[in-house]
């Protein structure tokens, strides 16, 4: 077991981390600005895929749905030897928990390299398949990564936990402040319990895709920036899932201090 010292510092880097997190960059608030103007040309099937995901995001909350991850094939990676469990999970050192994580991360960041790519390739009317796999990938990243450490998304509890770190990722540092304070300075159980805000995770999602329009009207731009902005978005996910959860199991192992 680490020690109590180790632990503090561990906790310190991400409330560090957590103070470091700024507000959009130039860039990022740019590359919202053309998506007022460029949503009045987006063609109707792809508002309507934006409509159809608020369900399954709702759904997924609910149950998981198509999105839920094989919980399996994750604990595998833990033991060549011997199957391992959730509980097992949390007794690790907190290295073996990071080491996982990492390798699950640097997958799906390849991944989305490729889809980006892919569906970059057909112009502005394959957005109509990108959004919806890339919100796919981004809960299912998430998840893999809360299993890392040790908590199961196959809790209702914990996948409404995950749609908090997805909007983290996506929010603005007012956003982030507020989602940190409801994760972590009130009543956990009490908060997620009472998460209406899920629609806005898929709107904020959307507006993500302000210059991703603007360059997927050209094809050949399109597999360019496809690849780097999924590649992106995934590892911004990712880094906020990672220093969520970590915090969490951190705060847990220094409760046995007690």
């Amino acid at each position: 077991m680490e020690s109590k010292a180790f632990l503090e510092e561990q906790l310190s880097m991400i409330e560090q981390w957590e103070k470091e997190q700024k507000d959009l960059w130039f860039w990022e608030k740019i590359g919202r600005l053309p998506f007022q103007w460029l949503d009045r040309l987006t063609p109707k099937f792809v508002h309507d895929k934006l409509g159809q995901l608020l369900d399954e995001v709702g759904h997924y909350i609910q149950t998981g749905g198509q999105y839920l991850v094989n919980k399996e094939h994750i604990l595998r990676l833990f033991s060549e030897t011997e199957p391992y469990t959730i509980e097992d999970i949390r007794r690790l050192p907190l290295a073996k928990m990071d080491e996982v994580c990492d390798q699950l991360i640097a997958k799906r960041q390849t991944f989305a390299k490729y889809q980006g790519a892919t569906t970059g390739f057909g112009g502005i009317f394959t957005l109509a398949i990108d959004i919806p796999a890339l919100l796919g990938l981004a809960l299912k990243t998430l998840q893999e990564i809360a299993l890392a450490y040790g908590f199961d998304p196959h809790d209702k509890q914990e996948r409404m936990f995950i749609v908090k770190c997805l909007q983290f990722a996506l929010s603005d540092i007012v956003g982030k402040k507020a989602i940190l304070d409801e994760l972590f300075k009130t009543n956990r159980q009490q908060t997620l319990s009472q998460l209406q805000g899920w629609r806005e995770v898929v709107w904020t999602f959307r507006d993500q895709y302000g210059w991703k329009k603007l360059f997927q009207a050209i094809p050949i731009a399109g597999v360019l920036f496809g690849a780097w902005m999924n590649k992106t978005m995934i590892s911004d996910i990712a880094e906020a899932g990672k220093m969520l959860y970590r915090k969490r199991r951190i705060i847990e192992k220094l409760a046995a201090f007690q």
